[in-house]
């Protein structure tokens, strides 16, 4: 494993300081559930040059607080490298988490915008598509389908050709493949409870009120399956190693 290519981790944002503090960032999160595979870290958000693809095993893009409808220079930016990596390298496993899902169906064609449900947060369950259930990537959650949101853009139409995998009473695209390697997901693999609750205890106050925290607190839990894609997403970059 000495010689392997990294899978690149595309920052796109940071958490709140008051949970970074306690439990660290996106990246730490996302390189500590891709388990022994090497990973490398840019910070797209601020600008840092994306490396040729040619050098890495896959890549994983992070959530973030920013939204892929202000399409802001730097999202611009990863938007043309994600659709030239995915058009010119259909073999390199991709996996968009949260913000990450939607700006690569934004890449790809689709459509992004406000769900008109509102914000979805807390610990809520998936439903897998037939196809979701033999994915191999998804299949994961196939037993115990509940994982982690906290997001207000949804992929309102995936992009054309894309295979819906998971969907919800909130979301209609909660999970997509796009050929044979490239996935996103809206829902957080890389999140803990912990991480979870400390998302709602932060978002007291202003995107939601303490009663509402205190609701989605007592369903928040352990999504051991769906953070399992992350060591599983890692298994299936192996082919790229060099």
């Amino acid at each position: 494993m000495n010689n392997s290519k990294p899978i690149l981790i595309i920052k796109t944002g940071n958490t709140y300081p008051q949970i970074s503090q306690h439990y660290g960032d996106f990246d730490h999160w996302i390189h500590a559930g891709l388990g022994n595979s090497p990973a490398s870290v840019i910070s797209a958000h601020q600008g840092e040059p994306l490396p040729e693809p040619t050098s890495l095993a896959g890549v994983v893009i992070t959530g973030s607080h920013a939204m892929v409808t202000e399409q802001t220079p730097w999202m611009r930016t990863l938007t043309h490298w994600l659709y030239r990596l995915v058009k010119d390298s259909p073999a390199m496993p991709v996996l968009g988490l949260c913000f990450g899902h939607q700006l690569l169906a934004h890449a790809l064609g689709g459509e992004v915008a406000d769900n008109p449900m509102g914000m979805e947060v807390g610990t809520v369950p998936l439903r897998l598509t037939e196809a979701g259930h033999h994915d191999p990537l998804l299949s994961a959650i196939v037993g115990h389908p509940w994982a982690q949101v906290v997001h207000r853009q949804s992929v309102l139409t995936p992009p054309r050709g894309a295979t819906v995998l998971a969907s919800n009473v909130h979301d209609a695209c909660q999970a997509f493949r796009y050929g044979e390697c490239v996935w996103g997901v809206q829902f957080h693999p890389e999140f803990s409870a912990d991480v979870m609750r400390a998302y709602l205890q932060a978002l007291s106050g202003d995107s939601l009120t303490q009663q509402q925290v205190d609701t989605h607190l007592q369903d928040v839990r352990e999504c051991q399956d769906a953070s399992s894609i992350l060591a599983r997403f890692a298994r299936l970059t192996l082919p790229q190693v060099a």
